[in-house]
């Protein structure tokens, strides 16, 4: 379930279960976040349930093959018109100060039509990723970045699209094929799904080998990341 830096996927060494939930997403129906600047109304939608503050701690707490994540995703960039822009911090919370995984998601529309939002989440790394650690809390600490320093995952994009039954404030997606490449673990590719609403998302990253078997990540099922309301 939003390939959102010099620490990437492919250089984390970590638990199996853990490497699952990174999408890798929030306003929302009682978010604290404010509303997504620029952006077509569906890319502000998912925005909307992106921008955010989550935990996995009650999924920790029911099942120990699950570790207490936090997430955090904080619109940056506000003042341009290609995105939006959304800078993403993923951590234990046993070690709050070194994340993980640190992304930048930039949100494009490639809707078909009004009758078909589909919206692209498009990932990339920081050259810079230590000095942007607790960013999220000050997005202002990347006025003197730029989006051409960034560094694309090529392939590792999540197309996301509404639900079917037309659920307000869900969408969900996956990367497409094998095309993610990933040498984490002898895996060969990666692969992202996930799916969202304005209370949780649900990420499940799995790595595998040249043979289609999985490598790492967890086998169990996605990672469950609960709203922090404020």
């Amino acid at each position: 379930m939003l390939r959102l830096l010099s620490l990437s996927l492919d250089s984390v060494r970590l638990p199996l279960a853990l490497l699952v939930g990174a999408f890798p997403l929030f306003t929302g129906a009682g978010g604290c976040a404010t509303a997504p600047h620029g952006g077509s109304k569906p890319t502000s939608d998912v925005a909307s349930v992106l921008i955010g503050h989550f935990t996995s701690a009650a999924q920790a707490k029911a099942d120990p093959e699950f570790f207490e994540v936090q997430l955090h995703m904080a619109e940056i960039w506000t003042d341009r018109d290609d995105g939006p822009w959304i800078y993403v911090e993923q951590a234990m919370a046993t070690a709050l100060d070194k994340p993980y995984r640190q992304r930048i998601y930039r949100l494009v529309d490639r809707s078909a039509g009004p009758a078909a939002p589909r919206v692209e989440s498009q990932v990339f790394e920081l050259p810079n990723a230590t000095e942007r650690i607790g960013a999220w809390k000050d997005p202002a600490r990347f006025a003197g970045d730029s989006p051409e320093a960034l560094i694309a995952r090529e392939g590792c994009a999540i197309t996301l699209t509404p639900a079917a039954d037309g659920s307000d404030g869900v969408w969900s997606g996956s990367t497409e094929g094998d095309l993610c490449l990933s040498s984490l673990r002898g895996a060969k590719y990666a692969t992202s799904e996930v799916w969202l609403t304005r209370t949780m998302l649900r990420t499940w990253d799995r790595g595998f080998d040249a043979a289609g078997a999985q490598v790492w990540g967890a086998k169990k099922g996605p990672y469950i990341f609960d709203r922090v309301m404020e």
